[in-house]
């Protein structure tokens, strides 16, 4: 099992984190409509996948406000936010923010997204949520890069992920 950290406490999480080279995992997820939505809904766009614990944390909040202002400009490519928060949670702050160069996805109805995807938190406080990281794709699916953050609290690496598109 892959472990990070939670104030610097171990936590266990469980499936395998996709790698640069890897091709990615296809996925399910429940979007703000309550639409069930696949990875091959963005076929043929580059796919920044936001992965984190909770749109209420501040720190995942940072990291939505972020790739929103960035995604903006970028061409050809859709940034989507996945968490296991309810849909109506993330389409409120999204709302609240007015972002709108992000998508919200919502694991709660397909947890195998978490699994597939090596985010699953196991154990502690966070048990049940994902895990926050980042997985850059290519229009073909193919991960560009990969960040699996060790410590929950601490923001991604925004530029190491941009600079693979």
């Amino acid at each position: 099992m892959t472990t990070v950290n939670l104030d610097g406490n171990p936590i266990e999480l469980s499936g395998n984190f996709p790698k640069a080279g890897d091709n990615a995992p296809p996925f399910t997820l429940t979007n703000s409509g309550l639409e069930e939505v696949k990875l091959d809904n963005w076929a043929g766009k580059r796919k920044i996948l936001n992965i984190i614990p909770s749109i209420d944390t501040g720190v995942c909040a940072a990291s939505t406000r972020k790739f929103n202002e960035q995604a903006s400009s970028l061409d050809n490519t859709a940034v989507l936010v996945i968490s296991a928060d309810l849909p109506f949670a993330a389409a409120r702050f999204c709302g609240a923010e007015g972002l709108q160069d992000v998508i919200t996805l919502s694991s709660f109805r397909n947890y195998s997204f978490q699994q597939d995807y090596g985010v699953a938190i196991q154990d502690g406080p966070l048990a049940g949520l994902c895990a926050r990281a980042v997985v850059v794709l290519d229009e073909d699916n193919k991960v560009l890069h990969s960040q699996l953050v060790d410590e929950i609290k601490d923001e991604p690496d925004y530029e190491a992920a941009l600079k693979a598109l």
